[in-house]
């Protein structure tokens, strides 16, 4: 299946239904598939043989993304919050292509060889202007329907290939179609770049949910647009959430309309979530699990889930609330050990998934084994229930004197402080023992010391897992899918070290 049927159905399903509607104006689901036929035809007739995306959250993303797959070009949004000189590196990359760039970030890059450029105001106008007949969508689902540069923090971003089958099989696996009611709202503030704000595009057209996008996430825009537009759902990466619960209790507003709130895209602090729990009682929370070379997500902790984890008193069952939750039942997962083997449950590992959405492709390289296996680089373990908790990139574990140690274990440990606001703990250079832990903390009120905190990490974990070296800071470096930059703090203290 392609991901242009997906808009086909629900423009047959439910055409008078708003698919995309907020500030910048609305589209039936009719609307919606007549316009990205439009733009398809307009796509088709440009030179280059992929779709280049340079913008913010707006009407011009959902179209472009049906649009391409109907002219048979590569979706392919790029990071306009790099520097100039590392998003122009990609887009030479892209080319030859097609760019929909937001006008005002059109003079970054104009001049880029073997690139045309339309901007994006323009390029709704073509979908809404245009002739919407005789163009199809290519005849294989195996084309590639969505190229996304990965961050690149090891070396050059590399781009993950999503095909149509990928994308359609996570999404009818995952989503019932038509399911939404015809008042539901999902308020959609991740970036175009990210897998996440490209699965809220097919998830939402097939559920039938109205799409409301925020360009740019400010706590307060955010608790605005959802009151505003009775939002029912959305989705957060984990420092947006700890932003929008400080605002409503400020405001001592509960969005009343809210139903469903999913987070992912890092680790969420088990503090975080209790609260929010406490908070929005009435909300049913999601914490779904996913890369982008599994087509988004693969496991999820259900609003079920998080309320039983809250309630009980046995702690293995209270414990899942820092878990992602299992498996979705079109993926295989499997935890295996150094030698390839199974993990025992509470045996730390791997993870290893595979499916029909699990892509495992970068371009011109395949990461599956000849099973159909894809590792994700990801350590983690699975309990008794198949509840998966993610400790960490493999990369991040810390090699104590030959101990394998999870940062994210002490981290939880320290934000049960009540002086932690933040923290990240990682493994530097040591002569003795191969690497030693380190913490880095932002201090709440009032501050504590190293002392005290080390006294802590050691009354409730091993010694071996104490800290022995502390740094304090005023925030931590996240990127702006809330993911930690471990490895910017990891060279900063290297270098201070040295």
């Amino acid at each position: 299946m392609q991901t242009t049927l997906l808009l086909d159905m629900a423009a047959d399903g439910m055409p008078d239904r708003i698919a995309v509607g907020g500030a910048d104006g609305s589209l039936t689901y009719a609307q919606l598939a007549s316009h990205a036929q439009a733009g398809g035809a307009f796509l088709a007739e440009q030179p280059g043989d992929k779709t280049v995306y340079i913008g913010m959250n707006g009407m011009a993303l959902p179209l472009g993304l049906f649009a391409s797959g109907l002219a048979g070009k590569p979706f392919t949004p790029l990071n306009y919050r790099l520097a100039d000189a590392d998003l122009i590196r990609l887009l030479e990359r892209s080319a030859p292509a097609v760019a929909i760039v937001d006008a005002d970030m059109l003079p970054r890059v104009t001049g880029t060889e073997g690139i045309v450029f339309v901007t994006s105001e323009d390029f709704v106008a073509a979908c809404r202007d245009g002739a919407s007949a005789g163009v199809e969508a290519p005849f294989s689902d195996e084309e590639i329907a969505v190229l996304l540069f990965t961050s690149g923090t090891t070396g050059d971003p590399k781009a993950a290939v999503l095909r149509h089958a990928n994308l359609t099989s996570y999404v009818i696996s995952s989503v019932e179609f038509m399911a939404a009611g015809d008042d539901e709202a999902a308020l959609v503030s991740v970036p175009p770049y990210h897998i996440a704000g490209i699965s809220a595009v097919l998830t939402g057209v097939y559920s039938g949910r109205r799409i409301v996008y925020l360009p740019n996430f400010t706590p307060e825009a955010w608790v605005d647009a959802a009151a505003r537009e009775n939002i029912t759902h959305a989705m957060v990466v984990p420092t947006m959430l700890g932003r929008v619960l400080d605002l409503l209790e400020q405001r001592a507003e509960k969005l009343p309309h809210l139903r469903v709130l999913s987070y992912g895209g890092g680790r969420m602090p088990q503090t975080v979530i209790e609260r929010a729990l406490k908070l929005l009682p009435h909300v049913g929370f999601v914490n779904a699990y996913g890369l982008t070379e599994t087509s988004s997500t693969i496991a999820v902790l259900t609003p079920d889930d998080h309320r039983s984890a809250i309630a009980s008193e046995d702690p293995a069952i209270r414990r899942r609330l820092g878990s992602v939750g299992q498996a979705l039942p079109a993926v295989e997962l499997e935890v295996r050990n150094p030698d390839g083997g199974p993990c025992a449950a509470g045996e730390a590992g791997e993870v290893h998934v595979r499916g029909e959405q699990i892509a495992g492709e970068y371009m011109g390289q395949s990461l599956l084994d000849g099973e159909g296996w894809f590792a994700t680089k990801d350590a983690g373990f699975l309990d008794d229930e198949g509840y998966l908790f993610i400790e960490g990139r493999l990369d991040d574990v810390i090699v104590r004197g030959g101990e394998n140690i999870s940062p994210g274990e002490i981290e939880d440990v320290l934000r049960t402080h009540p002086g932690v606001a933040d923290v990240a703990v990682l493994g530097l250079p040591d002569v003795q023992w191969g690497e030693k832990v380190a913490a880095v903390i932002v201090a709440a009120d009032p501050a504590p010391d190293a002392v005290e905190l080390a006294d802590w990490v050691k009354s409730r974990l091993r010694s071996t897992k104490t800290p022995e070296t502390w740094d304090f800071r005023d925030e931590l470096p996240y990127n702006e899918t809330g993911k930690l930059l471990r490895r910017v703090l990891k060279a900063e203290l290297a270098t201070a070290q040295e």
